[in-house]
C-alpha cells in the first residue's frame, strides 16, 4: 500500500512539476524564426492595404487583404465597442479600406515606437500588440487612428492567418 502511494505521489509530483516547466517555457521561450514570420505577415497585411487604397472592395489587393484571415466560425473582432464575425469583418475591412479611404490615402500605416511587440506560443501562435500610428485621407481630410490593436495569428498549412482582431481607442 505504501508502494503505491509513493508511486500516486511521485507521479502527481512529476505532472505538477512538469505543467510548471511546460508553463515557463511556454511563456519564455522566443521563437524567432516564427516571430520574424509574423513580422513579415504583418507588413504584407500593410502593403495590400496601401496598395489598395481607394481602389474598390472587390479588388485584387483586398482580396489579398482578407486571404491573411481565418474566417468560420472561431474568428472574432471586437472593434467600435462590438463584436463581429468573420462576415462583418470582411464586409468592414473591404469597405474601409477599398472604398472609404481615398485612392493613394494612406499616407502613414506604422506602429508607435516601441510598441510593437510579437509573442509566440508554441511556435504556431502568436499574438502581435501595437498601437497604431496611421493617417488615413478620406474624403480629401487627414484622419489620424491611434489605437490600441491586437492581432491573433495560428500558423496553418505553413501560414500565418488571423483568427482574432482588437481594436480599440487609445484613452489618456
Amino acid at each position: 500500500m505504501k508502494a503505491v502511494r509513493l508511486l500516486l505521489v511521485s507521479f502527481f509530483v512529476l505532472c505538477v512539476s512538469t505543467t510548471n516547466v511546460v508553463a515557463n517555457s511556454v511563456t519564455d521561450q522566443t521563437y524567432p524564426e516564427a516571430q520574424a514570420e509574423v513580422i513579415e505577415t504583418f507588413l504584407a497585411i500593410r502593403q495590400s492595404i496601401i496598395d489598395g487604397a481607394g481602389l474598390g472592395k472587390d479588388t485584387e489587393y483586398m482580396d489579398q487583404l482578407i486571404s491573411f484571415h481565418a474566417y468560420g466560425p472561431k474568428f472574432t473582432e471586437f472593434n467600435d465597442g462590438a463584436l463581429w464575425n468573420s462576415a462583418e469583418n470582411e464586409e468592414h475591412e473591404r469597405t474601409l479600406f477599398g472604398d472609404i479611404v481615398d485612392p493613394e490615402g494612406v499616407e502613414k500605416f506604422w506602429f508607435q515606437p516601441d510598441s510593437l511587440n510579437v509573442a509566440v506560443y508554441f511556435g504556431n501562435v502568436a499574438n502581435l500588440t501595437f498601437i497604431s500610428d496611421f493617417e488615413l485621407r478620406i474624403g480629401g481630410e487627414l484622419h489620424a487612428v491611434e489605437n490600441l490593436i491586437t492581432l491573433l495569428f495560428v500558423k496553418t498549412k505553413g501560414e500565418w492567418k488571423m483568427v482574432h482582431e482588437h481594436h480599440s481607442p487609445v484613452t489618456d
